[in-house]
């Protein structure tokens, strides 16, 4: 791999983090990704709420955008405020969304993600305990209504018709994603959402066709997924997040090896988007899957640690590793993380208090580098 020269005005790097890429869905003038981000600001119907629109266009330069987990139906909704990809007015409120981001040059693919066992009665809409593959509770205390904690409850265990209507569910709310003006869809089979629980030695310990008998069958729900959104929205529009040997949220995986292998044998062949694949210290994702995965990959070399750094993605990029490198807290903070990149200015500092508010504290409040700042950090 080569590294271009690329000029902003008067500024000119070697960033490769800054080089374009053709990736299969489009153009990207970057190679740096803004990762998924709960941040809880939507109606308590789910739809997202008009700040939104202006939180994910101040960062449309971004090589990509990849929102915050989405639910794609009520059955599957994990939060309080967690917005979901269902309904009429969920579409309409993403469609203001993307408009924002292409007007802003942008790219925007939503996030798929399915709680399974996360949620709680009192923090979902149908009032309802969630489903999921085995009944084993999440060691954690969930957000629920009003701003509170509460602790969690034993999920229900999915019966085979649950676990079709679950893929059906991931079908529809991709179409919406369609329909709404999203450039993919990202399904997220990461961070202890349903996917990974059914991937995970703890959190599936069922005997079916879908249990802890084989690796083919602890990859079965996921490869009946992807394929079916793939089918519905064509490959190229889909990626997929994994995170083997996350231990985030209770997870365990012993020999997460031999089943992501597996499940990269059963889709590398089917040209998706991508592989959204984020580094463990215990595995190293990247290092071994890598080999197996013939398509984009993006690394995300910073969950559960540090924030990732230029240095980080850099690195990541000029061993093959990756193609592009998604980064979370930085693109939370700096809403011109590729400009700030690319005249060596830090990113903002993080305003840890309004997270998970509903405002645009913590939000959309971050600023970008003024003229001024700019003319400085360039003649420097």
């Amino acid at each position: 791999m080569t590294t271009e020269n690329i000029t902003t005005g008067n500024i000119t790097t070697g960033n490769r983090l800054l080089t374009p890429y053709s990736a299969p869905f489009g153009h990207l003038p970057n190679r740096m990704v803004m990762a998924p981000m709960t941040r809880f600001r939507a109606h308590e119907d789910g739809t997202p709420l008009p700040i939104v629109a202006d939180y994910y266009a101040q960062r449309a330069s971004a090589g990509l955008i990849v929102t915050e987990g989405i639910w794609p139906s009520s059955r599957g909704q994990s939060g309080w405020r967690i917005p979901g990809l269902e309904t009429a007015a969920h579409v309409a409120g993403w469609r203001r969304v993307t408009e924002a981001v292409h007007a802003a040059g942008g790219r925007i693919f939503a996030q798929l993600m399915h709680g399974g066992r996360h949620g709680h009665p009192l923090s979902r809409i149908d009032g309802d305990a969630p489903a999921a593959p085995s009944a084993v509770v999440s060691p954690e205390l969930v957000h629920i209504r009003d701003g509170g904690k509460a602790e969690p409850v034993t999920p229900r265990v999915m019966t085979l018709d649950d676990i079709r209507t679950a893929v059906d569910d991931h079908v529809a709310a991709a179409l919406n994603a369609l329909t709404a003006g999203f450039d993919g869809v990202e399904l997220h089979g990461a961070n202890s959402y349903l996917i990974h629980q059914f991937l995970a030695d703890n959190t599936n310990l069922r005997d079916d066709a879908y249990g802890r008998g084989s690796v083919e069958n602890r990859i079965r729900f996921a490869v009946e997924v992807v394929r079916a959104v793939a089918d519905a929205l064509g490959a190229g529009r889909l990626g997929l997040r994994l995170s083997p040997g996350n231990p985030q949220f209770g997870m365990v995986e012993a020999d997460p090896g031999p089943v992501y292998r597996a499940l990269l044998d059963e889709l590398d062949g089917l040209g998706l988007a991508y592989l959204h694949l984020t580094d463990n210290d215990a595995y190293p994702a990247l290092d071994d899957l890598r080999p197996r995965w013939h398509g984009t990959l993006i690394a995300n070399v910073g969950e559960n640690g540090d924030p990732t750094t230029r240095e980080a993605g850099e690195a990541v990029l000029a061993d093959g590793r990756a193609d592009l490198v998604s980064y979370g807290r930085a693109f939370l903070t700096t809403p011109d993380l590729p400009h700030r990149f690319a005249v060596g200015a830090p990113p903002n500092a993080l305003d840890a208090a309004h997270l998970y508010t509903h405002g645009p504290e913590g939000y959309t409040d971050y600023p970008a580098l003024a003229p001024r700042e700019l003319q400085t950090s360039t003649s420097t």
